[in-house]
């Protein structure tokens, strides 16, 4: 087939004589398969278009005739790509493709994603209101802007495409992804978190889940700007980290947790040495002095795991000052709340629960998969005197983030911990628009650590907790988002 075939153009004469035939076949070959199963529909939609086959043999030939080693040593991203685009537009005028001046550079672009990025995904990550990039399979690609999901038109040429593309992503941070081992955890260069997983284990195909993060961090102002907290209750949690309290981040998945930890991290001072410790890095800590630890999954041989409580044990030989644990899922939760009540205060920590209350119940759960049979009053106690504070941020039905409690850990009443509530989020309803309508305010409690804010030299203000401060609940200013959209885009070129 011609590059004029494959571009969908008009055939010459010559070309005319030799298709007539094939084109009668073609009509009695449809009028047999008009009815056609679902996998021979899906075989179907795996053909490539005549553009998506041009673009597959101009990649295969630069990399046929360019030096790809020569061009890795190129350390300039800007000068790599400046290279690769020209041997590109060489190659398209040694084949003579008549192509307007759009779909050629539509093409040289792709093509240089194919080179240097993520394929189909590198426009994606051009848009910093992308939240979130969901692959379900190759003809299936969502994203999250702004809280809502919706489906894009990009594609993959099919399910080796897209592995293409997950094992470049893996294979960055010296992981890998086979049928041996059909899942992975890993993250790119700038700390977006990815998760893959293929057949046998996912059966339409490969599957990939890209969780991004900004090209800076959100700070506390960010945050009291788009309504996720009152700056009274910003001011409270900055206290907290500063009077060195211990703290739990309570939410559901993708709430918001990371984030707020990461804000409220801007906190504590520089002269503190800080270890954190995670599954897959994804905490951004603005002090000079900290140190980050990951964990390592088995290799082939199913030998050299290591796990985060592994990892929480090593930190208590580091000399920390605060540690700081990505999320405690497991056995490491036991490790954690030995290190806050053995002179690691400050120490901070997400978890996966749907309110405080919950939050502690999953703590005792995780100390019991650390195989210690402790009395359910002893894992209580440990709770209730190593933790202060538990923040809990969860994702509204309009797609915002929102901190919808502050609840402090007051101590032992029998067999139950108890706390209460400083600050929530009272929920009132939803407008004609579909956001939620509500208000931030204090309970009127002045909670017991009041105290220690004041010694730390935090001032506290007689009427921080009166129940009539209240503040209505804010829509995310469409404005702002994209200012700060600009920003980061403006940040990423740079």
């Amino acid at each position: 087939m011609g590059l004029r075939e494959r571009l969908g153009l008009a055939p010459t004469v010559g070309d005319i004589d030799t298709s007539s035939t094939a084109s009668g076949e073609d009509n009695g070959r449809k009028a047999k398969t008009e009815k056609k199963s679902p996998l021979a529909r899906r075989v179907q939609a795996e053909r490539l278009s005549p553009l998506d086959q041009l673009k597959v043999d101009l990649h295969r030939k630069v990399v046929e005739h360019v030096d790809l080693a020569a061009l890795s040593e190129i350390t300039e991203e800007a000068v790599l790509k400046d290279e690769i685009r020209s041997a590109v537009s060489q190659l398209i005028q040694e084949e003579d493709v008549q192509l307007d001046s759009a779909r050629r550079e539509r093409l040289i672009e792709e093509i240089l994603h194919e080179i240097t990025g993520l394929g189909p995904l590198e426009p994606l990550f051009r848009d910093p209101h992308i939240t979130d990039i969901l692959v379900n399979g190759p003809h299936q690609v969502y994203i999250e802007r702004r809280g809502h999901l919706a489906e894009v038109d990009i594609q993959f040429r099919d399910d080796a495409h897209l592995m293409v593309v997950i094992d470049r992503i893996v294979s960055r941070i010296g992981r890998r992804i086979d049928e041996s081992s059909p899942m992975v955890d890993a993250r790119l260069q700038d700390g977006s978190r990815v998760n893959a997983i293929i057949p046998p284990l996912a059966l339409d195909g490969p599957m990939l889940s890209i969780r991004r993060f900004g090209a800076r961090p959100f700070l506390i102002e960010d945050l009291t700007r788009n309504g996720t907290l009152t700056e009274t209750m910003a001011y409270l949690l900055e206290g907290c980290i500063k009077a060195k309290l211990n703290m739990l981040i309570s939410g559901g998945t993708g709430s918001g947790k990371t984030t707020m930890l990461n804000a409220l991290s801007r906190f504590i001072p520089n002269g503190e040495r800080i270890v954190t410790i995670e599954d897959a890095a994804e905490l951004v800590l603005q002090q000079q002095h900290v140190v980050r630890l990951e964990t390592r999954p088995p290799n082939a041989e199913g030998r050299g795991e290591v796990v985060q409580r592994d990892l929480v044990k090593n930190a208590l030989r580091m000399r920390p000052d605060r540690i700081i644990v990505g999320e405690v899922r497991g056995a490491e939760a036991l490790d954690m709340l030995q290190a806050m009540n053995t002179g690691h205060e400050g120490s901070v920590t997400t978890i996966h629960a749907n309110s405080p209350r919950d939050a502690l119940a999953r703590l005792e759960t995780m100390i019991l998969m650390a195989g210690t049979n402790l009395p359910d009053r002893a894992m209580r106690e440990q709770i209730a005197s190593a933790l202060d504070v538990v923040v809990q941020v969860s994702r509204l039905s309009d797609g915002t983030r929102r901190v919808t409690s502050i609840y402090e850990i007051v101590g032992m009443e029998e067999e139950i911990v108890t706390m209460q509530e400083i600050f929530k989020l009272e929920r009132m309803g939803v407008n004609p628009d579909g956001q939620v309508i509500g208000r931030f305010r204090p309970t009127g409690v002045r909670p017991a650590f009041a105290s220690r804010l004041q010694v730390s030299g935090i001032d506290m203000p007689p009427d921080l907790f009166e129940h009539t401060n209240y503040e209505l609940l804010q829509p995310l200013d469409a404005a702002e988002g994209e200012t700060r959209g600009s920003a980061e885009l403006e940040l990423q070129e740079k």
